[in-house]
């Protein structure tokens, strides 16, 4: 048995598409190939089990970062609107191999966010969100929450084996 431990959220299914039990999902993974080939995947709402479901095929919508999918079973409209609020899941042993300053999300999660390296932390990554780029939430230690883009000449270094990222945020916005 798989524990909760060893998933990956991939996607959110955030509504149906058309009358034949078609699912929109919104990605939270940069590898397509998660919504476009067959294979098994997993959905769970909340702290549910995760149930297994095969997925039959994906395609992305043009101009959208949305992803609509099949899943085997599932042919009717309100078949669809019932798994809506779902989460898709895979195992974390399908993460995939990753080049040079590439990070898995659940590598990211729990970091401490610095200012340089040698300094006490100023807060700890609590979330990543996709707003057409990605944003790393990251709540200080004073326990307000603030969204840091993740990009390079804001974020310049993230030292996985050390657990921490070194964040460089444009002036005002540690004031917000």
């Amino acid at each position: 048995m798989i524990g909760d431990e060893e998933w990956l959220t991939v996607g959110k299914i955030v509504a149906p598409q058309g009358l034949r039990g078609e699912i929109r999902i919104q990605p939270f993974s940069d590898f397509p190939e998660r919504f476009t080939q067959p294979g098994k995947r997993w959905l769970r709402k909340k702290e549910e089990k995760p149930n297994e479901v095969e997925l039959i095929g994906g395609r992305s919508l043009p101009g959208k970062t949305i992803f609509v999918v099949r899943f085997e079973g599932i042919n009717m409209r309100s078949q669809a609107e019932s798994l809506v609020g779902k989460n898709l899941l895979v195992p974390t042993s399908q993460r995939p191999k990753l080049e040079k300053n590439e990070f898995h999300f659940l590598d990211l999660l729990g970091l401490e966010a610095r200012l340089k390296p040698n300094e006490p932390p100023i807060g700890q990554v609590t979330d990543l969100t996709n707003a057409g780029n990605d944003l790393l939430e990251i709540k200080l230690m004073e326990g307000k929450k603030i969204l840091i883009p993740f990009v390079e000449p804001i974020v310049p270094l993230v030292n996985i084996e050390e657990g921490w990222l070194l964040i460089n945020p444009p002036p005002g916005l540690l004031e917000l």
